[in-house]
C-alpha cells in the first residue's frame, strides 16, 4: 500500500531496448505511455501491471522478453520527463520463460539497481 496518496504509480510498456535507452539517458520520455493504477488495491495494481506486459507484447517485433516498468510519480506530473529516480521497480519475464509461453504469464520483479543486469 502506498503511504502517500499524491503519488500514482504507472505501469509502462516497455522493451529491453527502450529499458536500456532510457536507463543510459536517466529519463523516461514523457510522451511514454502507461496505465495508473486507480487505487492502490492489489487486483487494480495487478490489471495495470498486465495491460502494460500486453503492450510491451505487442512492442516487439518477434521473440523478446516483456518488459513493464513501474514508476512513482507526483499525480501531476503530466507530460513531463520521468526522471529515473523515480522508477520503483522493472518487472520482466525471466530470460528463461519459453516463446510460446502463456502470455497471462506473470513477470518476475527486479529492484532498480538490478536494471544494469537485465539489460546487460
Amino acid at each position: 500500500m502506498r503511504q502517500n496518496p499524491t503519488v500514482t504509480r504507472i505501469y509502462v510498456p516497455a522493451t529491453l531496448a527502450l529499458l536500456a535507452d532510457w536507463y543510459a539517458k536517466g529519463e523516461l520520455p514523457g510522451t511514454a505511455d502507461g496505465y495508473a493504477s486507480p487505487d492502490d488495491s492489489e487486483e487494480a495494481e495487478y490489471a495495470a501491471l498486465m495491460s502494460a506486459a500486453d503492450d510491451s507484447a505487442a512492442l516487439l517485433a518477434g521473440p523478446g522478453r516483456r518488459v513493464v516498468i513501474v514508476v512513482e510519480a507526483p499525480a501531476a506530473l503530466g507530460d513531463q520527463v520521468v526522471p529515473l529516480k523515480l522508477v520503483a521497480a522493472v518487472h520482466a519475464d525471466l530470460a528463461d520463460r519459453p516463446a510460446d509461453a502463456d502470455p497471462d504469464e506473470d513477470l518476475g520483479w527486479f529492484a532498480t539497481q538490478e536494471i544494469p543486469d537485465l539489460i546487460g
